[in-house]
């Protein structure tokens, strides 16, 4: 069996997945653990990496990089932030945790800052990492869809400027806490409903408020299904957010990084505005974004 160098962590509020890898930068061993950030009190954070990788670990000491949510205020160790305009995943600018395991030593990447409008990131920055190291020369902007998705402008390696957009938390509340969560359950969807509110929305932002409880009645006294009520609230939340963020998108080079499945939907409300882009998979840009960080430090220690 290889023998494992290093550990690449992607340390959420939910989840915790770490990459044990060898000497050439190829992974081992992927493990993964419920114990996200959400969930660990800080002195909970060393037991719970050590409970995943203990197999693993040699004399050490081995090298643990991290991003995410992890480098929180309410995480392990409270990360630093790079201010923007900056190159994102800077291992210089890491945070390096007092691990008491001695077969471990653990960083955190930086997460990202921005004075004027106020914005943060953390966890996203070290896809954008990822992604640039292997598209060097992209100049546009990134979407990384999810809860909070960011819109990232990107120039010369460096990320210019980004905004933050809570349609996926947005969506939670209002399907889950609000009275239309009566409604819109099920895994049916109309892509077409999907696409109708997107356009209602852009068209018609000052209308959003009472189209939401417009689903709720043609639930009632209608025949609206579940499918179609789910597809149209997504449609008018992200329908709001690509009117906000245009001036991100249009007319530009333009990639999402992200799962599959939420790269797919914002895809189709972005080719229904004639928008061009390319879709990466957001774990796989992660994973590149950690060994461009442990590149540099392999570099430095040379």
């Amino acid at each position: 069996m290889a023998k494992v160098e290093w550990f690449a962590v992607d340390w959420g509020t939910s989840n915790l997945r770490v990459w044990a890898m060898g000497a050439d930068d190829g992974v081992i061993a992927e493990l993964n653990s419920e114990k996200g950030m959400g969930s660990l009190r800080p002195d909970e954070f060393e037991p719970a990496l050590i409970e995943l990788i203990s197999s693993h670990l040699a004399d050490g000491p081995m090298k643990v990089l991290c991003c995410g949510m992890v480098g929180a205020k309410q995480g392990w160790s409270e990360a630093t932030y790079a201010n923007a305009p900056c190159e994102p995943g800077k291992l210089s600018t890491a945070t390096n945790v007092e691990a008491k395991d001695p077969r471990i030593s653990v960083s955190i990447l930086p997460g990202v800052m921005q004075s004027s409008p106020a914005d943060v990131m953390r966890g996203e920055e070290t896809q954008i990492s990822g992604f640039l190291a292997e598209n060097p020369n992209f100049f546009g902007t990134l979407c990384l869809p999810g809860t909070h998705t960011k819109w990232v402008q990107i120039s010369a390696g460096e990320i210019v400027s980004f905004r933050t957009f809570m349609s996926g938390e947005l969506f939670a509340l209002l399907s889950e806490n609000s009275v239309l969560r009566h409604g819109v359950q099920g895994n049916d969807w109309s892509k077409r409903a999907f696409l109708d509110a997107v356009d209602d929305s852009m068209g018609s932002p000052q209308q959003v408020a009472g189209r939401l409880f417009g689903i709720r009645a043609e639930g009632l006294i209608g025949d609206l299904g579940q499918g179609e009520a789910k597809a149209r609230l997504s449609g008018l939340m992200i329908g709001l957010e690509l009117a906000g963020a245009r001036g991100y998108w249009l007319g530009q080079d333009l990639a999402l990084i992200g799962e599959p499945s939420l790269n797919k939907l914002y895809g189709d409300a972005l080719d229904q505005q004639g928008a061009l882009f390319c879709s990466f998979d957001g774990d796989d840009m992660t994973l590149a974004g950690l060994k461009a960080a442990h590149k540099t430090l392999k570099a430095d220690i040379s």
